[in-house]
């Protein structure tokens, strides 16, 4: 297959997906297709150990679950959402030291957070992008158990609320550039 042919058949099928979904305006949706199509070839193909041979599933490689491109940014938009409404109601991220975390999804959050420079290291050092793969997908999965368990927005303790905020802020910086490094940027919604 050529790889012209495999573009278009990928950004069909995520301009389909996104349609379904309805989450961005038509006149939006192809534009956001192209950016969601190539970041599921890219993510899908530096995913891999290039020493490794692999299948490209478009369905696989298109969905918006599990080890994926889409999921990776659906994840980033989901956080520059959850920020962007915080400073819809007025509000400015002050800097400032996290608090010690409140629950174990929290704390692994924030573990994986601190694992950002080694890993990256690691990656350059082996010529192995797909351990920056691997990490994003981890770091995207301790966001999402943190951000199903907590209340962010409606946490009442101000400095509680704040610290959560950071953490988010956090990991959304550390997954834009991760995938800056892969070659991919994320759109503002999906």
């Amino acid at each position: 297959m050529r790889l012209e042919r495999l573009i278009g058949e990928i950004n069909d099928e995520m301009y389909q997906k996104i349609v379904e979904n309805r989450s961005v305006k038509d006149t939006d949706a192809r534009g956001t297709a192209q950016i969601v199509g190539l970041s599921a070839i890219k993510y899908g193909d530096l995913s891999n150990q290039a020493s490794k041979d692999y299948v490209f599933d478009v369905e696989r490689f298109t969905s918006f679950e599990g080890n994926t491109g889409p999921y990776i940014l659906y994840t980033i938009v989901r956080t520059k959402s959850i920020l962007g409404k915080y400073k819809e109601e007025g509000n400015e991220l002050k800097k400032g030291a996290l608090l010690a975390p409140k629950s174990d999804s929290e704390k692994a959050l924030m573990l994986s957070v601190s694992r950002f420079n080694g890993v990256v290291e690691n990656a350059f050092e082996e010529k192995a992008p797909h351990k920056i793969c691997a990490y994003i997908y981890e770091l995207a999965n301790e966001f999402n158990h943190f951000y199903h368990e907590t209340k962010i927005l409606s946490e009442e303790n101000q400095g509680q609320k704040e610290s959560f905020l950071k953490l988010l802020s956090l990991t959304k910086n550390i997954l834009e550039t991760s995938i800056d490094l892969l070659g991919f940027s994320a759109p503002d919604r999906m």
